[in-house]
């Protein structure tokens, strides 16, 4: 009990001894933090941004959907002659005969590839425009969308009040309509939505249904954006093509055809095929492309995209990005270290009668060892603290300030905290070892 006693005190002693010498030398104790606290700082902003961006693409692959390929149709640039005729710009006449004469993307071709392709569970057909939406006096910009039934299950979309339109609707070109979470905040902002006309461009529709709040994809191509659904009317796309002619989409084959003013013909903007499985997405994709070559005579109108292998690249790269970024701001953590071995040797030559004065009073080498790892210790804590606040603050002021997210988790911090006491004990463990191994005699004549 004595020996654990005497234990105790001798331990509380040399506690005591470091942490006066540390806080004895304040500017000397906040000049050997310095690179701890910007290597902590550096290493919890860093681990912040990559913990951003992995979150970012998980929303953005939940946004396009699981499973999703994109087929979008290339829109050839067409002008009004003046006499409400619609001719074929110049450039577009120059190009290949095939590509002139493509029908472009049609319903027909959305069938034909989910009969015969087996591996497709859903295939999504839309056909949108920008329009100017209205209700009593109130008149907003958002996009019109004519779509079929799958494409709310492809995106997974879901309702907060009302229904979607059931088949009949389709069928028969009803003028019903599904809006967004943030038209139906600016169009009816304290009274409900459902059973209210409003008018798209100049026909009106009924609201059945208020989609769920989606949010906006972002840091993606043209090629595989969804654009601001929760700005969005959707209708059935019947109803879209009977009322909403897209002249940008009259193709020079359509020019010279008779009936070339049938809506269902290369009225689809846009082709959401969704397989079973991940792994069918690259060949479900490449048989997709041949049907779709076959029909446009290899016409280029038309692009096929990935979105799921595109955001898993990108993902891959970030990360590879934010391994350079940690390793960095790690080196400045081992800088730090540094710093705390480099001024702690020059404190033990310093103290050098100091350390003989205590081994002469009685402290053994294991006393002075410890000692002198504490003052490191306390430092390198020191610093970890202070830098973990900067970290955070750095963290959120780039979220602010740019457009990158950033994500500060509990785990980055902790890590980074013990880190950092972690270097205090190894970088300051030779310096200790050199002020025990020193001769009390040699020491206390020291000046």
């Amino acid at each position: 009990m004595n020996i654990k006693s005497k234990d105790i005190a001798r331990i509380h002693t040399t506690l005591r001894i470091a942490f006066d010498a540390v806080v004895v030398n304040k500017v000397r104790t906040f000049l050997t933090a310095l690179g701890i606290i910007f290597g902590v700082a550096a290493v919890i902003s860093m681990l912040a941004i990559g913990n951003g961006a992995k979150k970012e693409v998980l929303e953005q692959m939940k946004l396009i959907g699981v499973n999703n390929i994109i087929i979008k149709a290339k829109k050839l640039d067409f002008r009004d002659s003046g006499n409400g005729q619609v001719e074929a710009s110049q450039d577009d006449k120059d190009n290949k005969s095939k590509e002139n004469l493509s029908a472009g993307l049609n319903l027909q071709e959305a069938q034909s590839i989910k009969k015969i392709i087996p591996t497709v569970k859903y295939i999504g057909v839309e056909s949108s425009n920008e329009s100017s939406i209205m209700f009593s006096r109130k008149r907003v910009n958002g996009s019109l969308s004519g779509v079929n039934d799958d494409f709310y299950k492809v995106y997974q979309l879901g309702l907060d009040h009302g229904k979607f339109p059931v088949m009949r609707n389709y069928t028969n070109a009803a003028q019903v309509c599904v809006i967004g979470h943030n038209l139906k905040s600016k169009l009816f902002p304290k009274t409900s939505a459902i059973g209210k006309d409003i008018k798209c461009g100049k026909s009106w529709y009924k609201i059945i249904g208020i989609l769920t709040q989606r949010g906006q994809s972002s840091g993606l191509s043209d090629n595989v954006a969804l654009g601001n659904i929760d700005m969005s009317v959707f209708i059935p796309l019947q109803s879209y093509l009977k009322r909403h002619n897209d002249k940008s989409k009259i193709t020079e084959r359509m020019l010279k055809d008779d009936d070339y003013k049938d809506p269902n013909r290369n009225q689809i903007s846009t082709i959401i095929v969704q397989v079973f499985e991940a792994n069918q997405l690259k060949s479900t994709a490449e048989i997709a492309d041949r049907i779709l070559q076959r029909k446009h005579s290899g016409a280029s109108d038309y692009t096929i995209t990935v979105p799921e292998l595109l955001l898993k690249q990108e993902q891959k790269t970030r990360n590879i990005f934010n391994i350079v970024l940690g390793a960095i701001a790690s080196i400045s953590l081992i800088v730090g270290g540094i710093g705390i071995m480099n001024i702690m040797l020059a404190s033990v030559i310093e103290r050098t009668k100091e350390i003989g004065i205590r081994r002469s009073l009685g402290a053994t080498a294991k006393d002075v060892v410890f000692q002198f790892l504490v003052e490191a210790s306390i430092i390198s804590l020191f610093g970890g603290l202070i830098g973990v606040f900067f970290g955070v603050g750095l963290a959120f002021i780039i979220g602010k300030l740019t457009e990158i997210p950033t994500i500060v988790s509990w785990f980055s911090v902790m890590v980074s905290f013990f880190v950092s006491a972690g270097v205090g004990i190894v970088f300051g463990y030779m310096p200790a070892k050199k002020a025990a191994k020193g001769d009390v005699v040699v020491a206390l004549r020291y000046e």
